[in-house]
């Protein structure tokens, strides 16, 4: 490497112990911070101009060129820089064979006026969703289809969580989202003009059928309840997907996915 990098080789270090609290919401609520794993995740984050706090990189890997370029990268941003063995990696990420490369990056809690002004294209909602492997594989597929953002409903789960982060591969740094209550979302949208689309087993349009228009908001509910009553009623459409065989219902990010694409596909996939 190009300087002298810091060595922690003790599980008792606070900052390996800081980093092992955010396993945990409360460690990410209390300090501000997520953790992410990988060096092609980091840099992505680095790349899009997120603030990392913290890197750490494995100590039997951190005279590897792309690492130690990441290494000065990260520096010169500021951020602290550590080598650590691979067994305190692994407590840091509570999980074997953890990836060389962890970093702590700070949080980004946007409003939904903080979010694009410009309301074409398409654009997730998700009310009460709470898994974070859910969340992080619909941020990737919105990240993939070119969605405007996603925006999490009521008590969702932490977008920040590792699971998420993990699922998103990366679309956590990508894809802007917002936190909202339905109220404030329904406001936002009408006052865009944008249309909303629900997927539902009271559907009453197929969803390759649904007239999801050019400001199209895809609303998506809990993986048990759906969406309620009264949220169903605010939509213009419900949107039905077709399902033969013994399974009565998708994983809802598959759902959203074959909900999101049919938009993007009536986009022309533009």
């Amino acid at each position: 490497m190009n300087h002298p990098i810091e060595t922690i080789t003790s599980p008792s270090n606070a900052l390996i112990k800081s980093l092992k609290s955010l396993e945990r919401k409360k460690g990410r609520s209390e300090t501000g911070l997520f953790l992410a794993e990988g060096a092609r995740l980091v840099e992505q984050g680095l790349e899009q101009g997120w603030k990392a706090e913290t890197l750490v990189i494995a100590s039997t890997m951190a005279d590897r060129p792309h690492l130690a370029a990441l290494a000065n990268r990260a520096s010169a941003a500021g951020t602290r820089v550590v080598q650590a063995p691979e067994r305190l990696m692994s407590k840091i990420t509570h999980k074997d064979n953890a990836q060389s490369v962890i970093a702590s990056f700070h949080q980004a809690h946007r409003s939904l006026a903080a979010l694009e002004s410009e309301r074409d294209g398409i654009w997730i909602a998700l009310y009460e969703v709470r898994d974070p492997g859910n969340l992080g594989t619909i941020l990737r597929t919105a990240d993939c289809a070119g969605a405007k953002g996603v925006i999490l409903l009521e008590t969702c789960c932490d977008p920040y969580s590792f699971e998420t982060v993990r699922a998103s591969m990366g679309s956590i740094f990508d894809m802007p989202f917002a936190n909202a209550s339905f109220e404030q979302f329904n406001a936002w949208r009408q006052a865009g003009q944008m249309s909303l689309t629900a997927a539902s087993v009271n559907g009453t349009v197929r969803h390759d059928q649904a007239p999801f228009g050019p400001r199209a908001v895809i609303i998506m509910g809990n993986e048990q309840a759906g969406l309620p009553e009264p949220i169903e009623a605010a939509c213009d459409t419900l949107a039905l997907i077709p399902m033969r065989g013994g399974a009565d219902s998708l994983n809802l990010a598959q759902a959203t996915a074959i909900m999101t694409y049919e938009a993007w596909r009536q986009r022309n996939f533009q």
